[in-house]
């Protein structure tokens, strides 16, 4: 197959992708740490497994932001808008519900875009991957932060070699037609920086609070002695993801090109014998809670036909800035407003905008952002992540943007700070919550 680039327009951003083959579904690969579309077909072993792919699909890869063909703007992309950039490609190729292949790095986002917009999925498939790289004391299935640090010095010290073989592909150490056709993807997806500004991402990203959400048909695959992303991490997915079925494989290499029968068997198995799941009732989304602060006094000093009138502008001004956030107005809630977004970053910059244009209206607005599962009732939301949004947006005070510690850890990358503001019990919620203010 000849390959042939074009690109996708995500908001101002080209996405390089290619599509191949006639298949009966479609499927959207989504790479790992570094890609090049046009690269990928110039080792016979990646090839061969691309067209095995493209012979039962019709298949469409693409390279991430700042890698490969795509733009690059000197820093990863955040999580956010990587599922931008994923629904930009899946619309410029004309996918409308493909199946999703999510690798290595590519996992997170794949599992919180496939939670994210069920609408979209039709099922998805997961290989070396994980929710979170890095262990915490309620993840001891993680890798400690000391691996990373390693990775980083071999970067440094290596690049522009077949950096890292040992670890990607061990069963290729040593066959030099394999090892310069990957230090040249190295070298012509991401540059030394890129590569260990990646790194330091991979230090914070977080996706687990998407996989229960998850409700497409959920393939999980990973190799027995993965020497990057241990083999317990791809069981922390498929525990975790409801009906999910899991797979181990045989071998130790983290990428899927060297050994890929067998995995491309099960692939093949899996997509072509599933049926497409019914329409979701339940989605991940962000949930944005606003509300005026003292609004009551404000009501008693204008009166009834000024206060209506300036509740007319408040209105105005918040449907102004869901429209420019891609926020869903959901419903008004006392002198306030619900409203929910596919992208934690868009729904902070809303409610940080509406504190300002509120403001110059001599409006005082206290906002609480969360992501979570929620149920889908007609036009309305219910389950417990509404309930938290509404907590936290009663812990604000004054011109304060609260969002809970999962918008933070799905935010990283984004440039947006915060200030921590401790733990808090919010009522009618199990559990102590930390909270961070918008700074």
């Amino acid at each position: 197959m000849e390959p042939t680039t074009h690109y996708a327009d995500s908001a101002g951003v080209s996405i390089a992708y290619q599509v191949h083959g006639e298949g009966p579904l479609d499927l959207v690969f989504v790479p790992g740490f570094v890609s090049h579309v046009e690269l990928i077909w110039t080792e016979p072993t990646v090839a061969a497994f691309f067209r095995r792919l493209a012979s039962f699909a019709r298949l469409v890869v693409f390279d991430k932001r700042d890698q490969g063909l795509s733009d690059r703007f000197g820093r990863p992309p955040t999580l956010e808008q990587s599922m931008d950039d994923l629904r930009a490609v899946m619309d410029a190729a004309g996918c409308e519900r493909p199946a999703v292949f999510g690798i290595s790095e590519g996992g997170p986002m794949s599992v919180l875009f496939a939670a994210s917009h069920p609408d979209r999925v039709g099922s998805l498939v997961l290989y070396g991957t994980y929710a979170r790289m890095l262990a915490a004391p309620d993840y001891p299935a993680g890798i400690p932060a000391e691996s990373l640090d390693k990775w980083a010095g071999i970067i440094r010290r290596d690049w522009g070699g077949p950096v890292g073989i040992e670890l990607w592909a061990p069963s290729a150490e040593g066959d030099p037609s394999f090892e310069d056709w990957w230090a040249r993807l190295l070298r012509y997806g991401t540059s030394p920086a890129g590569a260990i500004a990646l790194m330091e991402l991979y230090r914070e990203l977080d996706a687990r609070v998407a996989l229960p959400a998850i409700e497409v048909p959920t393939l999980v695959l990973h190799c027995s002695g993965d020497r990057m992303i241990p083999i317990g991490l791809g069981r922390y997915l498929a525990d975790n993801i409801a009906g999910s079925r899991f797979v181990e494989l045989a071998g130790n290499d983290h990428v899927p090109f060297t050994d890929a029968e067998p995995l491309l068997d099960e692939v093949e198995e899996f997509l072509v014998g599933s049926r497409g799941a019914a329409q979701s009732e339940r989605a991940l989304a962000t949930i944005l809670f606003t509300d005026l602060v003292d609004s009551t006094a404000r009501a008693a000093e204008l009166g009834d036909r000024r206060w209506r009138h300036l509740l007319e502008r408040h209105d105005a001004a918040v449907r102004r800035q869901l429209a420019l956030h891609r926020g869903r107005e959901v419903k008004t809630v006392g002198d306030g407003f619900l409203a929910t977004f596919d992208g934690p970053a868009r729904a902070i910059r809303c409610a940080d905008a509406l504190r300002g244009e509120l403001g110059s209206l001599g409006l005082e607005v206290r906002s609480g952002i969360h992501t979570g599962e929620v149920e889908l009732i007609g036009d309305d939301l219910g389950g417990i992540a509404v309930n938290i949004g509404a907590r936290i947006g009663a812990e604000a005070v004054a011109g304060e943007v609260l969002v809970s510690s999962t918008v933070r850890e799905l935010v990283v990358g984004s440039g947006l700070e915060f200030a921590d503001r401790g733990v808090r019990s919010l009522k009618g919620v199990p559990g102590e919550w930390r909270l961070f203010a918008i700074d």
